[in-house]
């Protein structure tokens, strides 16, 4: 399992599932946009506090963004 991967494409999922813009989501979760498109693209490994930062802005369980789907 590639965990940046999986957290990326997670965040990109719930994300649009909250049909928020990258924009939005970095103010949200007081971050910018450029480092979420940065995860979203794989680009970037993450701290742990910007993946609470991150869940809690998307409003979903941390542990939801590092389940891989099949």
């Amino acid at each position: 399992m590639d965990i940046i991967k999986v957290f990326g494409q997670n965040v990109k999922k719930f994300r649009l599932e909250k049909h928020l813009s990258q924009e939005e989501l970095a103010e949200k979760s007081n971050l910018h946009r450029t480092y979420i498109s940065a995860i979203e693209c794989f680009r970037r490994s993450i701290a742990l506090e910007n993946v609470q930062r991150i869940a809690d802005a998307l409003n979903v369980e941390t542990y939801k963004l590092f389940i891989e789907e099949n």
